[in-house]
């Protein structure tokens, strides 16, 4: 396949509209750690943006080789996305509302690599379908599209934590409960995204 504008233009707004959900938990996750360094805004954003890149791959691939078993797994993914999401944005409300955001020191306890890989998880297991809708692509054109796809990701998640961190400084305790609370929402409306 060639290269084109319409390639180019329909990839970055595919890439936009995976993104959202990525760009929710990450605002969430800078509500909950409002002193966040770079470092770690990159780790989130990269985290999500490796996810928005394999599973168009995973997707594209499965399409390619196992085609009767992933159609048969589709119905599961809105499911998987909701029960993940929601159990994390449950976690951070009982969290948020005991007052457990803190270590002994009084500082914001830090997103540990586990909840941030299952948020990863989370947040793009949507993108598994967009590998039916490049599947005519060829592997090199379906790299480029899910390159593409994590590069957006990226950004717009470094720009969800910066937006989280400057509302979680003001929110203080209510941020890691009203983070929680969206992490809910973005499950609820994956699953009935998948539903209807």
């Amino acid at each position: 396949m060639q290269f084109s504008f319409v390639f180019f233009l329909n990839t970055c707004l595919l890439g936009i509209g995976l993104a959202m959900d990525a760009f929710s938990v990450s605002l969430a996750n800078g509500l909950r750690e409002p002193k966040m360094e770079f470092d770690r805004m990159s780790l989130i954003a990269g985290t999500f943006a490796v996810f928005q890149f394999v599973m168009p791959m995973t997707g594209w691939i499965c399409i390619h080789t196992i085609v009767e078993y992933f159609k048969k797994f589709e119905k599961f993914i809105p499911w998987i996305g909701f029960a993940v999401l929601m159990w994390i944005g449950i976690e951070m409300i009982v969290e948020g509302v005991k007052g457990e955001t803190k270590d002994e020191d009084g500082n914001v306890k830090v997103l540990s690599f586990k909840k941030l890989f299952i948020q990863g998880v989370g947040t793009s297991i949507d993108a598994l379908s967009v590998g039916f809708t490049i599947e005519q692509y060829d592997i090199q054109t379906a790299l480029v599209a899910s390159f593409i796809i994590g590069a957006i990701t990226f950004g717009i998640c470094i720009a969800g934590v910066v937006r989280g961190k400057r509302f979680g400084t003001k929110l203080a305790q209510k941020a890691t409960i009203l983070g929680g609370i969206i992490l809910v929402g973005i499950g609820i409306e994956i699953l009935l995204g998948g539903i209807l």
